[in-house]
């Protein structure tokens, strides 16, 4: 979930305890030897993990991929962690990386939203898998989290593997740096590090996870040369970063990210970031970096009554060279297949209601200068505000359709991966709530088939949406190709055929737009006033 919704939904709904877990390393006892506790040796050391007797799933919770990043580790780049010795317990999971925990918020209920601690001490991973064996050879899906860069974690309960690892995947999860620990810039960060970078430090975890995962997921009946990134939101900009960092060529074979590639990017570059970095440094009170360093870590989140400092991907001239899109319009980065799609209503929850007319013109006026009037004529917005609202709703489904279809034509100009791309419409069933219809990370129960983790009243054809996007994902997964017998047939993107792929209660081929507003949406883009589209 994106910052953004944050902002706009704390001060309204509020704020909840969050369940504490705790991590435990210990020697094996003698139980640990019954088949309901495997263990597997990876580089570190020996972890037990837990075997579900009905699923005979197996999973491994709270694995250290890098060294706790505190103290002098505190924004620098991952290193690898320590071994131990005996068998490390790994049926818990590790805390989530330091953030401001939230109950309930909007639509996101707490199956959304991190449930666990919180602490400094956060690189850790989880894995779920259907076959213990090194020569299962099965593909690999790892899922970063989304959450605008502040918050987020792979302990969320929508995101449990099981179901999805019951396909025949091996499905792994992470946890990377957040807020000020995860993307502070900084000139004295900067000036000591030898790539002359700073920031990025959770797109770097990413890349130390993604590195733990080549040569350990073997021992999981994983294929460390069969691996799919996946993210959503935050974690779909990630994907991006990814795809264009040199850091990471080599670590996966396919990536999808949902709700976040399209020609509108989501980056800044370095100078800027280092000035918001002395201006946190500032109100801080620190003078220094040593000083920065020596703050305790919840003395650096934001307090419940403040908005959260925004964060972004930092064009660094090291993870980053250039903003990810540049690089997508490139030869440059990774050339692998891709799936990237929107939900119906990521607009809806990104932006303010409206107040009046005046604000709904002032909107428009914003984002479309002197092409309003061909947008209002393509959107009426009627007389009332109900009708604005929808308006504004209505285009941003056609505006995000063929900002990924447009993100999908340069890629493929210079890329020989190809690109698919969907457009999710399925509302979460909620009678209390039928406002927010597709939200923001809505597709992430379907596709997890974590159904069952959400009270709401499921009916058969969300059940066939379920099985039918997990399978896509599966097929995805394993041959680059998201179409698989008895499924439909999803095309990848064709630049001279505009369209994508509608998943929902109707499946098949949309078109992005009419004709008429398809035409609108390309001159946008193509104009100056397109550096104002939001990325949702």
């Amino acid at each position: 979930m994106h910052q953004k919704i944050c902002s706009l939904w704390v001060k309204r709904f509020t704020l909840a305890s969050a369940l504490c877990l705790a991590l435990a390393v210990s020697a094996a006892p003698a139980a640990l030897a019954k088949s309901t506790h495997p263990i597997v040796d990876t580089h570190n050391g020996k972890l037990a993990g837990v075997t579900d007797t009905a699923t005979h799933i197996s999973s491994f919770k709270g694995i250290p991929y890098a060294a706790p990043p505190v103290g002098s580790l505190r924004w620098r780049p991952p290193i690898p962690p320590a071994s131990w010795k005996g068998v490390r317990n790994a049926t818990q999971f590790g805390a989530s990386c330091m953030q401001r925990l939230h109950g309930t918020f909007g639509p996101w209920t707490p199956e959304f939203l991190v449930q666990n601690k919180v602490s400094e001490d956060c690189l850790y991973l989880n894995v779920w898998t259907p076959r213990l064996a090194r020569t299962a050879n099965l593909p690999v899906i790892v899922y970063i989290p989304g959450g605008g860069f502040v918050e987020g974690s792979g302990e969320v309960p929508i995101y449990n593997g099981a179901h999805l690892a019951s396909t025949g995947l091996v499905i792994v999860t992470i946890n990377y740096r957040l807020g000020a620990f995860g993307f502070l810039a900084y000139p004295g960060l900067t000036a000591e590090s030898p790539h002359h970078s700073s920031g990025n430090y959770g797109i770097l975890d990413q890349i130390a996870a993604l590195r733990w995962v080549k040569e350990n997921i073997r021992a999981f009946g994983g294929s460390p040369n069969n691996v799919t990134i996946w993210g959503q939101s935050a974690g779909a900009f990630s994907v991006g970063a990814l795809l264009a960092s040199p850091l990471a060529r080599g670590l996966f074979e396919r990536a999808q990210a949902d709700s976040g590639l399209g020609i509108a990017g989501r980056s800044t570059d370095l100078a800027t970031a280092e000035q918001e970095g002395l201006q946190f440094a500032a109100e801080h009170r620190a003078a220094n970096l040593e000083q920065l360093r020596a703050i305790p870590a919840a003395d650096l989140l934001p307090q419940p009554d403040e908005l959260p400092l925004h964060f972004d991907l930092i064009v660094d001239g090291w993870v980053l060279p250039t903003s990810p899109n540049a690089i997508n319009r490139t030869a440059a980065g990774n050339d692998v297949p891709v799936i990237t799609g929107y939900q119906a209503n990521d607009y809806w929850l990104m932006s303010p209601p409206l107040r009046s007319a005046a604000d709904y013109e002032t909107r428009v006026q914003r984002l479309y200068g002197p092409m309003a009037a061909d947008f209002k004529r393509l959107y009426p917005p009627g007389d009332t505000l109900t009708q604005m609202q929808q308006s504004i709703v209505e285009s941003s489904r056609d505006r995000e359709r063929v900002s990924m279809f447009l993100w999908a034509s340069e890629r493929l100009e210079h890329h020989k991966g190809p690109v698919y791309t969907y457009f999710f419409d399925r509302a979460v069933p909620w009678p209390q709530h039928p406002e927010f219809g597709a939200f923001h990370s809505g597709e992430l129960p379907y596709f997890f088939r974590n159904l069952n983790v959400l009270d709401r009243p499921w009916q058969p054809i969300d059940h066939q949406i379920s099985n039918l996007a997990s399978s896509y994902l599966k097929a995805f997964a394993t041959t680059g190709d998201p179409s698989a017998p008895g499924l439909p047939q999803w095309s990848a993107v064709n630049p001279a055929k505009p369209a994508t792929m509608e998943i929902g209660a109707r499946t098949g081929p949309m078109p992005l737009a009419s004709e008429a507003r398809y035409r609108f949406w390309i001159n946008y883009f193509r104009s100056p006033q397109g550096k104002n589209a939001p990325a949702f």
